[in-house]
């Protein structure tokens, strides 16, 4: 069968022929019906980082993107799942979501300088329109000088794989003195602006640097929607994870703590495993983090016992948690939990190590020794690049 007849079947398939059905009670409501097969689109963009495609090689797949299509389409469906929209699936990429986006992608220049040429300039009609109170431009960079070293540099770690090109997958990676590639130009984010948060959405107008010696100051969400599109993230330098762990003093803010559990989970597939620790953040005291472990599953829902906490001063906390998860990366322990509705989850900061490989490392780290340093899984040791 071809694949033209096999995509006309799919799309005349009125009465579900070639759906599968889960197995699952029937006193379900249409709200829950609806969620649950939503669900299944969020479980496939999780476990894939994409959406669906029409891959007719593939009948599932082909019927995911149909139906987020379909969802898309709704706007009653669209406001019952918003909440659950985690990765913004709902939002075909690249949409425009109000009149300040459209401005704010003018790659075309219809909005040019002069007002006689722009396409908002009305003639021969009382203009009484609110027009937007700024609009985005790109323009030379006349300090290009400052950041020309920071972009070697960029691409010199690239080649030494310092750095790595990650996909962009949501709008926190955006801060300043981050790189990105946006269609296939080196971007750095020199300054974030004051945040605003409006209809549930943060927003903030940023200074960008491309690499071709131009700047301009996009919003966060324009960056991000275009990067979704046609970006990718440049990993942080490993030395520069460090950078803010010296020079201490009386004076610093604490910025959160760095802490190592220890699960006490009855569950014998867990329970079974030896050397079974937790490192994560958090900016509350560790144990107001860990008060309702039982029923959170990043604690794989069970209770934990707190064996280190670590305050954190003059650096970014979670830089130095991703430090740690990619030292400790070969030893990440899989497993899948459930919540109390049935969701399932994959949590990603539980690592299989001894406790005092895992005391030496965050030693390492205290010192800046840990870029030095590599974690053998075999020998369970740490031992010199």
């Amino acid at each position: 069968m071809d694949a033209d007849k096999l995509r006309e079947l799919i799309e005349d398939d009125d009465l579900g022929l070639l759906i599968v059905k889960s197995k699952q009670a029937n006193s379900l409501t249409e709200d829950e019906r609806l969620a649950e097969s939503f669900y299944e689109v969020v479980d496939f963009y999780r476990e894939h980082n994409r959406e669906p495609e029409n891959d007719m090689a593939n009948v599932q797949e082909c019927r995911l993107a149909m139906r987020l299509s379909s969802l898309r389409s709704n706007p009653e469906k669209i406001k019952a799942l918003v909440d659950l929209d985690e990765f913004g699936l709902l939002v075909p990429v690249g949409a425009p979501e109000s009149i300040g986006d459209i401005l704010e992608d003018d790659d075309l220049g219809l909005l040019g300088d002069r007002e006689e040429d722009s396409i908002l300039t009305l003639r021969n009609v009382t203009q009484d329109i609110e027009q937007p109170d700024y609009i985005a431009q790109r323009k030379p960079c006349r300090d290009f000088s400052r950041f020309e070293p920071l972009f070697k540099r960029c691409h010199a770690d690239l080649q030494e794989d310092k750095r790595i090109l990650r996909p962009f997958v949501n709008e926190q990676q955006i801060q300043a003195g981050e790189f990105f590639i946006l269609s296939g130009v080196m971007v750095y984010v020199a300054e974030v602006g004051e945040k605003e948060k409006k209809k549930q959405k943060v927003n903030a107008r940023l200074r960008c640097i491309f690499e071709n010696g131009t700047e301009g100051d996009l919003l966060l969400r324009s960056l991000a929607r275009n990067l979704y599109k046609d970006g990718r993230r440049i990993t942080e330098h490993e030395d520069r994870l460090m950078d803010d762990l010296n020079n201490i003093s009386d004076e610093d803010a604490q910025t959160g703590y760095i802490y190592v559990l220890k699960s006490l989970s009855t569950n014998p597939d867990i329970a079974s495993i030896q050397d079974i620790y937790k490192i994560g953040f958090s900016t509350v005291p560790v144990e107001e983090r860990t008060k309702n472990a039982e029923d959170d599953p990043t604690f794989l829902m069970a209770p934990v016992h707190i064996v280190e906490s670590f305050e954190c001063f003059n650096l970014n906390p979670q830089k130095l948690e991703l430090l740690l998860h990619k030292f400790f990366g070969k030893v990440c322990l899989e497993v899948d939990v459930f919540d109390k509705v049935g969701k399932r989850h994959t949590p990603r900061e539980w690592f299989i190590a001894p406790l005092s490989v895992i005391e030496e490392a965050l030693e390492l780290i205290i010192s800046g020794e840990i870029i030095d340093y590599e974690y053998d899984d075999d020998s369970k040791v740490i031992c010199k690049r």
